[in-house]
């Protein structure tokens, strides 16, 4: 059957950044599709509540806490964990993190943070990862993009310039690893509600502004990127690499 092709049972997948937000809605949806999940972040009590909140529902899950911009911490876990638990089936890059500041004020450690945060971790365990996939010639990565991949708009260019380049990252990926047997992709929400954006959600003269710029009249709901992500993870995917996938209610295709 068709739907074969989307079930997840057997597979494990790493969610970084998945004690809150977008992460977290990402991995209970790849639970959801039978995948065993591995949650990460530095918080160890916002991890140990997310991985409660899951298994209450069934889940299989484990937690890696290790710090997604430090390179050696992330060979360390990675390794360790396919040495001691098993192996990592899909990897999703969504640690990330935000600053706002007009560009030509922005703090310079603010915009390292950024690069860092955004860009850098997608190499570092992205690398450890695939490491271990080109190995057992399979895997699935998903990156983490935005709508800002595309667009800007006023005091967020360094953030937009981190987001571009995690959709030139995994287009170098998919170049690199497709013919090891990876499937590396992206994926770019549009503007979702989530603890990220909670000021722009409060401030009621944005949200009307966003209403009125996306052809879907509204902010996204973080559940409605599961299905792209579970498509990206999924043997459906098996022909589709190097491509950044937007869900975002219609505003990169309209003026």
């Amino acid at each position: 059957m068709s739907l074969e092709l989307f079930d997840l049972a057997g597979k494990t997948a790493l969610i970084t950044g998945s004690s809150q937000g977008i992460g977290l809605a990402l991995a209970r949806g790849l639970c959801g599709a039978g995948a065993a999940v591995v949650l990460n972040g530095r918080d160890a009590d916002k991890l140990s509540d997310a991985a409660a909140s899951l298994r209450a529902d069934g889940a299989k899950v484990d937690i890696l806490a290790f710090d997604v911009t430090d390179h050696a911490a992330v060979r360390a876990a990675i390794d360790g964990f396919e040495a001691g638990t098993g192996p990592i089936d899909i990897l999703v890059n969504n640690a990330g993190m935000q600053h706002r500041a007009p560009l030509e004020d922005f703090p310079p450690d603010a915009f390292e943070d950024l690069l860092q945060t955004n860009i850098a971790s997608v190499f570092h365990v992205g690398q450890a990862v695939a490491r271990h996939m080109i190995a057992r010639g399979a895997g699935k990565i998903v990156n983490i993009a935005s709508v800002q991949t595309l667009l800007t708009r006023p005091g967020i260019g360094p953030y937009a310039a981190t987001k571009g380049a995690v959709a030139n990252l995994t287009k170098g990926m998919a170049t690199d690893w497709a013919r090891h047997g990876l499937q590396c992709n992206a994926l770019a929400p549009g503007y979702f509600e989530t603890p990220l954006n909670r000021a722009l959600v409060e401030d009621a003269a944005f949200s009307d502004w966003l209403a009125k710029r996306t052809p879907a009249g509204r902010w996204g709901r973080v559940e409605e990127l599961v299905g792209a992500c579970i498509f990206l993870s999924s043997a459906a995917s098996s022909f589709v690499n190097g491509t950044t996938v937007y869900v975002d209610g219609g505003i990169t295709a309209a003026l």
